[in-house]
């Protein structure tokens, strides 16, 4: 018998002052079998970051993920089903990426794990000719960090300014600050 999806709720407050974008979301969100609390969260935390600021080109939901090869993590698609920003998290392969870059006008990873510089050495140069790609990483210990926050239900507020990122619960906040690790 397979294993079910467990579902988590997050209420998200997010104001993000590097992009003008402030509003409340409530998100459900179905954490695969496989995937740990650290993945789920930094999934979150990528709708946080590159939630648009309306919904005239679309909404950015969460994907099948890790259960469909073909979904991203995250993807905001338009009314005609074009898709206009595809968001992996973890460290996809070679193949997913430039599948990702044919498919979709922007293509946003957030990298998190010790290994994500060898990742990113040996994928760096395969990858370059895709333009609309933007690669970012995230220190271990923050990954780490915002597992802690991690309940099936949440209360959340994301506050975003100058390149850093603070995502807490009331009770505790974690500081994250994404590297760019591809050149614009």
């Amino acid at each position: 018998m397979a294993l079910k999806a467990t579902i988590f709720k997050a209420r998200v407050q997010i104001a993000d002052m590097d992009r003008s974008v402030y509003a409340d979301h409530a998100l459900t969100l179905a954490r695969h079998p496989s995937e740990t609390d650290e993945r789920m969260m930094v999934r979150l935390l990528a709708f946080a970051l590159h939630v648009p600021p309306d919904d005239h080109d679309g909404a950015l939901e969460f994907g099948k993920g890790l259960s469909d090869a073909d979904e991203p993590d995250l993807w905001q698609r338009d009314l005609t089903g074009r898709i206009v920003h595809w968001v992996e998290v973890g460290q996809p392969d070679e193949r997913r990426l430039l599948r990702a870059a044919g498919r979709a006008d922007r293509v946003s990873v957030l990298a998190y794990g010790a290994s994500t510089p060898i990742w990113w050495d040996g994928l760096v140069n395969r990858v370059s000719r895709a333009s609309n790609l933007a690669v970012w990483r995230l220190e271990p210990a923050q990954s780490q960090a915002l597992a802690g926050l991690a309940q099936r239900t949440m209360q959340l507020q994301a506050t975003i300014q100058d390149g850093h990122a603070w995502l807490g619960d009331g009770q505790q906040a974690v500081e994250l600050t994404p590297e760019r690790l591809n050149p614009r």
